[in-house]
């Protein structure tokens, strides 16, 4: 094998337990909260504040079903990317 290909195969299980850390949590009045529930209800109150700016500005879509699920999973992974 070439000293590249060691290389890597030495250091892959290092890059592969990288994001094995603690979990993210919030303390909350002195316990710990998980992070992504934080995440979840603030996108939940962002697809809601969405909604009224839309509805505000006489907008609709052809599918609300499909389009305030994927709007609050994108703000939820928005502010985990950003924030943790």
């Amino acid at each position: 094998m070439t000293r590249s290909i060691r290389t890597m195969l030495t250091l892959s299980p290092v890059l592969l337990t990288t994001g094995c850390s603690q979990a993210p949590a919030i303390d909350v009045m002195g316990s710990l909260f998980p992070a992504w529930l934080l995440c979840i209800a603030l996108g939940i109150a962002l697809t809601a504040i969405s909604h009224w700016q839309f509805t505000r500005h006489g907008f609709s879509f052809l599918f609300p079903f499909l389009t305030y699920p994927c709007l609050t999973a994108l703000y939820t992974f928005a502010i985990w990317l950003v924030f943790f």
